[in-house]
């Protein structure tokens, strides 16, 4: 686990956007960043400034992955056929820690992993504990019998702050979710918006 998931909401006050858009984001009171210096005049971003805002905004909307990760997606983005963008964005979406929080099991991308890791979750039967698993169209992704009753569980189904996208189909009678397809960065319900075709530029000039 990253080191920042106690601080995530830092990521939110420093994009100056509720990029998950939960109710509680302190940039629903405070648009200005964290820190003493976070009311100062912000300066127009350069062309570098918007494409690091843009993969900064993306990275850390999956429980702020660290460079090294992000990377490493970004290559396998970049071999496949493609807009690259596209691809990224895709991959992301495949990461069972993802498709967890889509489903709604949990309330957060952060707590999704740490659901994860804890051994929460079968993919197809068996259990699966490692969060960047990525998984395929068909997978039955289900939380395990004796998780169903968790608190956090059960809260997260009733969550109304979001829904669960089309390329998922989910019981949450069962608490089980089918990979229906791969995402395209439309179909992908983000609160704000993303630009991975940012994301690409600053990796090909950095």
């Amino acid at each position: 686990m990253t080191k920042r998931t106690s601080a995530k909401y830092k990521i939110d006050r420093r994009m100056g956007e509720n990029i998950w858009g939960r109710a509680k984001s302190p940039v629903n009171r405070r648009e200005y960043g964290p820190g003493q210096h976070g009311q100062r005049r912000k300066n127009k971003l350069s062309d570098f400034g918007t494409q690091l805002r843009a993969k900064q905004k993306l990275k850390g909307y999956y429980g702020d992955l660290t460079e090294k990760q992000f990377r490493k997606i970004y290559g396998e983005a970049e071999r496949v056929k493609g807009d690259t963008g596209e691809n990224l964005v895709g991959l992301l979406e495949r990461r069972l820690d993802a498709v967890i929080y889509r489903a709604k099991f949990v309330p957060t991308v952060f707590a999704a992993r740490q659901f994860v890791n804890h051994g929460h979750i079968t993919v197809n039967g068996a259990r699966v504990n490692i969060a960047s698993y990525r998984v395929k169209e068909g997978d039955v992704i289900a939380v395990r019998d004796r998780s169903k009753q968790l608190a956090i569980v059960l809260e997260s189904v009733q969550l109304t702050e979001r829904d669960v996208p089309d390329y998922l189909e989910v019981d949450h009678s069962k608490m089980t979710a089918t990979f229906v397809r791969t995402p395209t960065l439309a179909d992908v319900p983000y609160p704000v918006v993303m630009e991975p075709n940012l994301v690409v530029e600053f990796y090909a000039k950095n």
